[in-house]
């Protein structure tokens, strides 16, 4: 059997399937192992998400419901054991966010090279496959571009998208299964930031700001509402919050979006006012633009008065009621104007690729050729932030090994 990419997917599959039996040879293009993996994280690995699998799901953006049988396979506490039991100990964080306990990703790799080796898996490092062999409509191997060719009885293509092309991820294998005939969807970036043309969130670069709800509309209807993190940039907004909102207007033209924060989500809009009041009462000489850095960072404060039509000069007990109220209008909707998004070289995982409707769900076996099988982001399928979409290339990855192995034996 061939498994073809060193990166998650590839190396739970060819794990998955020596452990069953079969006799695997690991092909990757690059000059080690996981490359992908090394730089997840911020090179702590949040390689799962310990929560239940109904979460889990709510948590994928693009067909969770494809999912099914690879959760099964291997859930996140079963990722979690196997890494434990490979000399991986794993913590989990808040947002039950899963990571080596060493906050190293260059150990989740090692536990899988040392698995590989034990297993007698062949590794071939700087391995670039040029096609795929096929004959009366099955795989039975792959043609590598050093003129080699190598057959077997299974290939599963484990190749990943097109974000971070850096590490490897350069959608060679879309290219091979269009050629089989499958439907690939076009590669969009997915948990990337976003772009804003307005002067004033550009201003604020390097702010971030924590516990605020970002709120994300098509049209009237909410797409996307959590509470969280988030940071100004030299191009716009991103961070957790932004990151997350991107996998749901990837496929959508910004014009038809907008994008509100609620800068005190604790307080209504009743509390609010009232400590709007109450600060007033306090010190009603002082400047509103100052007496506002009590409400906001001071940068912040400046944006929010000049958004309102407020002068930020003037004495805050001059403040009446009508301004009061846009006040607190824009503290729970303040929109930030979206242009776009990011490119896929700065995109954390990709959007589109293979249609799972090709794709058997309980093996990973493509349903056009036999003998060939899927796994990890060529699948169009993605999540949010949190460690999702690593165990989703894991746990394709796994069910992909163990039913290849099953066919070959």
């Amino acid at each position: 059997m061939l498994v073809i990419g060193g990166g998650a997917a590839g190396l739970m599959a060819a794990v998955s399937a020596a452990e069953a039996g079969a006799d695997v040879t690991l092909l990757e293009r690059n000059e080690k192992l996981g490359k992908k993996i090394y730089i997840t994280g911020k090179g702590r690995c949040n390689l799962t998400n310990a929560c239940d699998p109904d979460t889990f799901r709510k948590n994928v953006v693009k067909n969770p419901r494809f999912l099914y049988s690879a959760l099964d396979a291997l859930p996140p506490e079963g990722l979690i054991a196997w890494m434990e039991g490979h000399g991986c100990p794993v913590t989990v964080e808040r947002g039950q966010r899963a990571f080596p306990r060493s906050q190293k990703a260059s150990d989740v790799t090692r536990a899988f090279e040392r698995e590989l080796r034990r297993l007698g898996v062949r590794m071939m490092l700087n391995a670039r496959v040029k096609s795929l062999l096929m004959e009366n409509g099955r795989c039975v191997g792959v043609a590598l571009e050093s003129g080699e060719s190598l057959r077997a009885g299974a290939v599963i293509v484990c190749t990943g998208g097109r974000s971070y092309p850096s590490t490897g991820s350069t959608g060679d294998g879309w290219a091979w299964l269009e050629g089989c005939g499958h439907t690939v969807y076009p590669a969009l970036p997915s948990l990337v930031g976003l772009e804003s043309p307005a002067r004033w969130v550009r201003e604020m670069t390097g702010l971030s700001l924590k516990n605020v709800r970002a709120t994300l509309f098509h049209g009237k209807k909410k797409l996307y509402t959590e509470l969280g993190e988030m940071l100004f940039t030299h191009f716009g907004v991103s961070g957790p919050l932004m990151l997350s909102a991107s996998a749901y207007m990837t496929e959508l033209a910004p014009e038809d979006v907008s994008l509100t924060l609620d800068l005190k989500p604790g307080l209504t809009r009743e509390q609010l006012d009232a400590r709007i009041l109450r600060d007033v009462a306090q010190a009603p000489k002082k400047q509103l633009g100052n007496l506002l850095c009590g409400l906001f960072p001071a940068r912040l404060a400046d944006a929010v008065a000049l958004l309102c039509g407020l002068d930020a000069q003037k004495p805050s007990g001059a403040l009446g009621r009508e301004e009061r109220m846009r006040l607190v209008d824009k503290t729970h909707a303040l929109e930030i104007p979206i242009s776009g998004t990011r490119g896929l070289e700065e995109a954390i995982v990709t959007r589109g690729g293979v249609s799972v409707k090709e794709i058997v769900p309980s093996t990973m076996e493509s349903r056009l050729v036999s003998g060939l099988y899927v796994a990890g982001e060529l699948l169009d399928v993605d999540a949010l932030t949190g460690g999702f979409n690593l165990h989703i290339a894991f746990a394709t990855g796994c069910l992909a090994g163990r039913a290849a192995a099953e066919n070959t034996l």
